[in-house]
């Protein structure tokens, strides 16, 4: 049966239809708030047909989604971050020029009518019969305010917005019921508050005072006339009436708009005639949202802060009831970025390795004791263009980085530990030769392991005996394979756990006894906290980015606070903080040392020199520093880094200064104190030294292309590291012998322990 005369126009039949059912809406305001003679005309829920009085009259308004403000420690801007860029006014901060325009133009008698128009319904029943279409609509400012609560409701579920826009009789049934009530109990001046915050006015803007930002770069109250009517004409088509896009259709809709408003007697012609000879004077402010406008480098951070948020059950029972929230926006959220700090990591990361770099670099810094993150960079900038990223290289895959790094010889403090505390001395001393087979079997938490794997030194001249401290400040690796055989796979991994080092990618360490070389994969702040652990003196402290949330309404919330548990003694924590300071005075990490300030560190290179790292503290701050390639295939050979040619880089030459200058800066002006020290005696041996270049892993490099000689074997491995001797007779910055007796600290709390025999 064909839907239209031959003439194009409507069916006698279907003109009756289309005019019976505006009248339906008009009989529903007659009869109140019932019409069950019409249900079946109507409204349709979950499938089945209801009555009009069968409808709940209890309208649930969701809070508006508005904007997120995200705070450094100081309460400094971090980020805007939000779902709908919105934020909320009362009416006496919205221009009398725009409220006058909305009314005007969308519905003139608001303040003669109740919740539905009757005149409105009938001329628009009378104009559409006539023109045999939808010409004219009905709706009033109540109903529209209505159907935009339920937009807000359907959020960004395209299914919901479709259903809460349907044109269809049983939805304007539905808003009729609902625009009632709301007409009962909120009255005109709060529903049209209400309207100019929640409508949409496009690009991005939701809601008067964004719109007013957006396009005007002014707040709402500041409105003239030709803007007011400007903005107010944009509602019915924010694509169509878009200034931005189209001035000239935005022009022609203003002008309706301000003759709009003389016809209903709100401005004289006089006025509307001016206004409407104004040209359009926009001062666009574009959108600015999200972590990618972050200041002082703090987009990877701001991210951060959102990952924690949208994982934390503190936040919310389910992923979905954290987005939610998130998305609602409306948040203050303050930090624990130290701003201070944190321009100190991108001005030191600025400085020594390039975005366009072949190789990255990131940092963090946590602060030892309470688990604060106090900064968060990296080399290759947060954004989709050309060198920068949205991986977070800082962090775990979980929480949108990747799956690590291996940290080579950083790894090796915390075997010296769990080797402490199975009541090993850190006079401990082994043969050490310059290479040597894994010991085999080893005991791990699974069973013994066994394997063929071989190690070596930096070079043929790196030969034992060592004790602990000696071994520590040259990186020995022949001296902790030869530990952790001794102590078992188990304690180590066991204490790592306890110190919240695990792998980037979620997975647990490997029983293998390669790993106190570093062959698993780890992210800086899982290291940088790690390593906090020693700086509090055996006391590791979950890592928190959060210090509060202010909700909408202006209530704090409960956020997650960090958890210190002891994952060690003091006593052990103490012997490690000495053997890590000898690595900053006269070890590996020299290039690192931060001067009179009492700093400890360790620096490693991993197989292939395929990463560096350095990870470093003083009882303050702690900060790791990775170099590399993120997705693990440039060799660190032959390469400029910011601007600076290395023929192989190594862990003490490129992440050690940007440790230093990036803790020089976060610690400038904050007090110094020293660590609890004790005194390791550390026998002479009459031959040479050898070098004190950070070698942590099997492979002679004596003139090669340092490309190291690490042995992947079977059983997990032996990724080691690769600083090799580059072949020339250049005396090394890490030369010497490497002892020392222990700090007095008489002034900086300081202390000493009696001499470990």
């Amino acid at each position: 049966m064909p839907k239209k005369r031959s003439g194009g126009g409507l069916t006698g039949t279907q003109q009756a239809a289309k005019f019976l059912g505006v009248s339906v809406l008009a009989g529903a305001v007659l009869a109140g708030i019932a019409l069950p003679a019409f249900g079946v005309l109507g409204l349709a829920a979950k499938g089945t047909v209801e009555g009009f009085d069968e409808i709940p009259a209890n309208l649930k308004t969701p809070p508006l989604s508005q904007r997120t403000t995200i705070l450094d420690k100081d309460g400094g801007p971090i980020a805007t971050v939000y779902s709908r860029d919105r934020t909320v006014v009362p009416l006496t901060d919205i221009s009398p020029y725009m409220q006058k325009a909305i009314v005007a133009i969308e519905d003139s008698r608001f303040y003669e009518h109740g919740a539905v128009d009757l005149k409105g319904v009938l001329r628009a029943a009378n104009r559409n019969a006539q023109s045999g279409g939808v010409s004219q609509g009905a709706s009033t400012l109540t109903q529209q305010y209505v159907k935009n609560v339920f937009v807000e409701e359907a959020g960004d579920d395209p299914d919901k917005v479709a259903q809460a826009t349907q044109q269809t009789i049983g939805r304007k049934i539905r808003e009729l019921k609902f625009a009632i009530q709301v007409e009962e109990e909120l009255g005109k001046k709060k529903i049209l508050e209400n309207y100019l915050n929640i409508t949409f006015f496009g690009q991005q803007a939701y809601g008067i005072e964004a719109a007013s930002h957006r396009y005007f770069s002014k707040s709402a109250k500041n409105l003239k006339l030709e803007e007011a009517a400007l903005l107010a004409g944009i509602v019915q088509s924010p694509s169509r009436y878009d200034p931005v896009n189209d001035t000239e259709e935005a022009t022609k809709r203003r002008n309706t708009v301000i003759q709009r408003m003389a016809d209903v007697k709100d401005i004289s012609q006089a006025e509307a005639d001016k206004a409407k000879k104004t040209e359009i004077d926009l001062k666009v402010s574009r959108p600015k949202n999200g972590c990618i406008t972050a200041v002082k480098g703090a987009g990877f951070f701001c991210d951060y802060v959102r990952k924690v948020f949208l994982t934390d059950p503190a936040f919310g029972k389910t992923q979905e009831d954290r987005a939610k929230v998130w998305n609602q926006g409306g948040l203050t959220v303050r930090t624990t970025l130290d701003p201070q700090a944190q321009e100190s990591a991108q001005e030191s990361i600025k400085s020594h390795v390039y975005k366009s770099d072949e190789v990255a670099t990131a940092l963090s810094i946590v602060e030892p004791g309470t688990g604060k993150v106090l900064a968060m960079g990296q080399s290759r900038p947060y954004g989709g263009g050309k060198n920068e990223t949205y991986m977070n290289l800082s962090v775990d895959e979980d929480m949108g980085g990747g799956a690590g790094y291996q940290p080579g010889s950083t790894f090796k403090p915390i075997v010296a530990a769990a080797a402490l505390e199975q009541g090993i001395q850190p006079t401990q001393s082994y043969a050490s030769p310059y290479q040597m087979d894994y010991p085999s079997p080893v005991q791990t938490c699974k069973g013994p392991w066994s394997g063929t794997d071989k190690v070596e030194n930096e070079n043929e001249s790196e030969v034992g005996p060592y004790g602990m401290k000696e071994a520590t400040a040259k990186s020995v690796n022949t001296y902790y394979v030869q530990l952790i055989s001794q102590i078992g796979v188990c304690p180590v991994t066991e204490l790592a756990r306890k110190m919240g080092v695990e792998r980037a990618n979620g997975q647990p360490i490997q029983q293998v006894p390669s790993i106190t070389l570093g062959t698993q994969e780890m992210s800086p702040l899982t290291m940088a906290s790690g390593y906090a652990t020693f700086a509090n003196r055996g006391t590791y402290c979950t890592p928190i980015a959060i210090e509060s949330i202010t909700g909408p309404n202006g209530k704090e919330m409960d956020v997650p606070k960090t958890d210190c548990t002891r994952a060690m003694s003091q006593k052990t924590a103490d012997t490690i903080n000495t053997l890590l300071e000898g690595v900053v005075e006269d070890g590996t990490g020299q290039e690192a040392g931060l001067g009179s300030r009492p700093s400890a560190g360790k620096t490693g290179t991993t197989d292939f020199r395929l990463a560096a790292w350095f990870v470093g503290y003083t009882p303050n701050m702690a900060g790791a520093v990775w170099v590399g390639d993120p997705a693990h295939k440039k060799k660190m050979v032959d390469i400029t880094i910011g601007g600076q040619y290395h023929d192989k880089v190594f862990g003490g030459a490129v992440p050690g200064p940007i440790w230093r200058d990036a803790m020089s800066g976060a610690l400038d002006g904050k007090e110094a104190p020293g660590f609890n020290t004790i005194n390791i005696p550390n026998p002479e041996k009459d031959k040479d030294k050898g070098r004190d270049r950070d070698r942590d892993r099997p492979g002679n490099d004596n003139g090669d292309n340092g490309n190291g000689g690490g042995n992947n074997g079977g059983n997990g491995g032996n990724a080691g590291e690769g600083d090799g001797n580059n072949g020339d007779n250049k005396p090394d910055p890490g030369q010497g012998p490497g002892g020392f007796t222990g700090d007095p600290g008489a002034d900086n709390g300081g202390g000493t322990f009696p001499d470990f025999p």
